[in-house]
């Protein structure tokens, strides 16, 4: 049968991550055993000339890849609301089972939803290379940025609500076509949540171990540009309708340059 070959380059923290992701990955399938909650199968995997190769079954384009394609051929639109309906329920039952584990996933994104059949509607989860216990020690390194929740960008102790967090970012991505909380950095992504859900919680802020590299003293939100030396400063405007990025702006929020004192 046709399957699918993982070569794993030939570096220290590559393969850990790895090894890391193969015992996940017969954990989860041990406990699924009829294949039936949306996570990738793992078959084999096998060290040959320097290399650790995982085998795993077949599946096709990842839905960014996916959405991209559809979008700019022209063609009929894939992402109909019953199949992103469909695309939200096998998600939910994936990470449901997850976390009935105990697993995080901590990095859900399009590229890490994989199409088992287009006609069907059919996906799988992959990628566990970042999972980890909710009894672990957490890594605070985890979540691609534009999918991050901000307890994890501030610093706090997360868990699995991070995922549906992630879920819920690439899903009104595949609705809308754009990506929900576009960002160049941290501070420009918490502007946009800000933007869409109001004010973070102040008890957030206070017992967030990172608060102080994007936030000072009074709350208001900040950057630094290393480069040219200066702060700039996202003061929120009372009235807004939306935290969407148009030409380098923040909509509700007004951008303010100070240049560093020598």
């Amino acid at each position: 049968m046709d399957v699918c070959v993982k070569i794993i380059k030939n570096n220290k923290d590559f393969f850990d991550q790895i090894l890391d992701e193969i015992k996940l990955l017969k954990f989860v399938n041990k406990h699924d055993p009829s294949d039936k909650f949306h996570i990738l199968h793992l078959y084999d995997y096998f060290y040959y000339r320097e290399h650790l190769l995982i085998v795993c079954e077949l599946l096709k384009a990842n839905l960014y890849e996916f959405h991209k394609f559809n979008r700019e051929s022209g063609g009929e639109v894939y992402f109909t609301m019953p199949r992103l309906q469909s695309i939200t329920i096998q998600c939910l039952e994936a990470l449901q089972f997850l976390h009935g584990l105990g697993l995080i996933h901590c990095d859900l994104k399009p590229e890490n939803i994989l199409i088992k059949s287009y006609s069907r509607c059919e996906v799988k989860v992959i990628d566990l290379g970042s999972s980890c216990f909710e009894t672990d020690h957490l890594c605070s390194y985890v979540q691609s940025r534009s999918y991050c929740a901000p307890e994890v960008i501030l610093g706090l102790h997360y868990d699995k609500k991070i995922d549906i967090w992630s879920l819920g970012c690439f899903l009104a991505e595949l609705c809308s076509g754009n990506i929900l909380l576009q960002n160049d950095s941290p501070a420009t992504l918490l502007a946009r949540v800000m933007g869409i859900t109001g004010p973070i919680d102040q008890e957030m802020l206070a017992m967030g171990r990172d608060t102080y590299k994007y936030f000072t003293k009074s709350h208001m939100l900040y950057e630094r540009n290393q480069k040219r030396s200066w702060f700039i400063y996202y003061i929120q405007q009372e009235k807004h309708d939306s935290g969407v990025l148009r030409d380098g702006r923040i909509r509700g929020f007004q951008r303010i340059f100070k240049k560093k004192r020598q």
